[in-house]
């Protein structure tokens, strides 16, 4: 009987029927666990490490948080595109990064070079973090397939306090991408900032006071003008998003997106030369009621749906929008 289970179950990577939304094996979006990747559009891929946190720790859980709290959005239809992504997509859940904290001088390589195993069979890759720090392995992964990348970062601090070499730090880590030639700082942008940095490296940055004034249009509308058509990497800190809408995560602060206006700016990127994303930071021992982990998944629901508009599914949007 096809019901039920689909994690394990489905005969194939397209597969969809109906799921208990309380019960079952879970997996991102109910997709099938496989390492096959042959024919895959994207894999969903966890990354649980969490030990370069500079104030709460727990986003090492956030992987398994985020695949809970996506069960319901696998039901219907995307909202509110109206299609169902998987007639367009072949999207699998690839299970978790092996990472040994243990053994911390080996956490970039390692990292890297599952990422680049994935991405060398033609498969986007969709990261579940982790702390923020696992962004740098996987930059450095997508830039030797797609060369400097267009970063888009959504994220309440800017990560660009002072770093040196072999340095572990959520906060440092995106200077050293600009520095290396991974990130190309001229076609990037923050989004929703509300730290002080002494630099921007050269970076675009909208404040989320700025986005509060001019709006999430002016936002998506100073992105796109940009990157252009170089490739795009999303890189989305849960706590871009205001602690009243995401209070699951290590380093909260005041004043930042609310989480319409996030789902709002994701959509916007449709069109773009989209080839990575990861959702980061989401704690789950200080979330409530998963309000943390469901805002990611509808956020990386929807980075998928803009994968599937470029591979030619229709919306079929219903009401005014």
């Amino acid at each position: 009987m096809d019901r039920g289970d689909q994690a394990f179950r489905a005969p194939d990577n397209r597969a969809h029927w109906p799921e208990m939304t309380y019960g079952g094996a879970v997996s991102f979006l109910r997709r099938r666990y496989a390492r096959d990747l042959a024919g895959v559009d994207v894999a969903v891929w966890g990354v649980p490490y969490d030990a370069s946190v500079t104030y709460r720790p727990g986003c090492r859980l956030g992987p398994r948080a985020i695949r809970a709290a996506s069960v319901q959005l696998a039901e219907l239809n995307a909202f509110p595109f109206g299609f169902d992504l998987f007639e367009a997509l072949s999207v699998v859940d690839y299970g978790d990064a092996y990472v040994d904290p243990h053994h911390p001088a080996t956490v970039v390589a390692d990292i890297e070079a599952q990422a680049a195993e994935i991405l060398a069979t033609g498969a986007r890759l969709l990261s579940l973090g982790g702390d923020h720090f696992v962004a740098y392995p996987l930059l450095r992964a997508h830039a030797a397939k797609h060369g400097p990348l267009a970063l888009v970062q959504v994220d309440a601090h800017g990560d660009l306090w002072p770093d040196d070499p072999g340095r572990m730090d959520h906060g440092t880590m995106m200077g050293r991408a600009i520095r290396e030639g991974i990130v190309d700082a001229a076609k990037s942008t923050q989004v929703g900032i509300r730290t002080f940095h002494d630099t921007t490296e050269g970076l675009q940055v909208l404040t989320a006071p700025w986005i509060h004034r001019e709006g999430i249009g002016a936002a998506i509308e100073a992105v796109r003008a940009r990157a252009g058509d170089a490739p795009v990497y999303l890189s989305f800190d849960i706590d871009g998003l205001d602690p009243a809408f995401a209070p699951g995560t290590g380093t909260p602060v005041p004043g930042g997106l609310a989480s319409w206006q996030a789902l709002e700016f994701v959509r916007g990127l449709a069109g773009l030369n989209l080839v990575g994303m990861d959702l980061v930071e989401v704690s789950p021992p200080f979330d409530h009621a998963e309000i943390t982990a469901i805002a990611a998944a509808h956020l990386a629901h929807d980075w998928l749906c803009l994968i599937a508009l470029a591979a030619g599914a229709a919306p079929r949007p219903v009401g005014r929008l």
